[in-house]
């Protein structure tokens, strides 16, 4: 699919938009074979997935099967790695924690767009639901650039 084997979608604990976009992804593009992953920042144990991150990705016939937040580790990052990161502020950090990691962009900024996604984290139903419609957006966007660049490869 394109010149990365493998794609880390990035936010703070890794219980909510990470491993929505994940999801998304995963269901949108099934033909590739680019390792599809989500970590946190500040993962301090491992914890389930947020249950409103999964009330809503059932409600659109998505599951997440036992989910356990991970923390992002050096061994996670290589040269055909591509970090997508939430904000802005997590892209800063990820960049001075991992200053050998390449690839590295926010969702938006990667899409084409500015700005950060949401955390919904502590927020109602209706918030996890926006923050899954605008990632569901990106990481579409996602796919198609990730194509584009592979059909200038070929």
């Amino acid at each position: 699919m394109s010149k990365y084997k493998k794609l880390i979608f990035v936010c703070t604990g890794n219980t909510c938009r990470s491993p929505m976009a994940e999801v998304i992804f995963r269901n949108l593009d099934q033909e590739s074979d680019i390792l599809v992953l989500s970590r946190g920042l500040v993962v301090l144990f491992g914890e389930p997935v947020n249950p409103k991150t999964e009330v809503v990705l059932n409600k659109h016939d998505l599951e997440i099967k036992n989910h356990i937040s991970e923390g992002l580790k050096d061994s996670d990052i290589d040269d055909r790695t591509l970090i997508l990161t939430m904000t802005n502020a997590h892209k800063i950090r990820l960049l001075e924690t991992y200053p050998n990691a390449k690839n590295v962009y926010t969702i938006k900024e990667y899409a084409g767009e500015s700005g950060d996604v949401v955390d919904p984290y502590g927020g109602t139903l209706v918030d996890y639901e926006e923050c899954y419609i605008e990632l569901a957006r990106l990481v579409k966007k996602t796919i198609y650039k990730l194509n584009e660049e592979y059909e200038r490869e070929i």
